[in-house]
């Protein structure tokens, strides 16, 4: 696999797992969809959207829910990294 493919996959899974995180957050919160949506600044629509898995949100809206919903978004390198870069 060439490194921009591999960069590309990398992304999407992160983008799928950060999206299923707040799903979770969401579903477990004593508040609304609506309430939520209103409290992190974000359109409902957005959150609907997000909620029935057609499409996913952009980075502002995803660090607003995080923020919202008390989750800490963290990145972290794994394995070996090539020196020099």
């Amino acid at each position: 696999m060439n490194v921009v493919k591999s960069q590309r996959l990398w992304y999407l899974l992160a983008v799928a797992r950060l999206t299923i995180a707040i799903q979770e957050a969401i579903r477990a919160s004593d508040e609304t969809p609506y309430a939520i949506a209103k409290g992190a600044g974000v359109a409902r629509s957005q959150l609907s959207r997000l909620l029935s898995g057609e499409s996913g949100l952009s980075v502002d809206s995803i660090e607003r829910l995080a923020d919202y919903l008390g989750l800490r978004i963290t990145i972290e390198l794994k394995g070996k990294t090539t020196k020099g870069r």
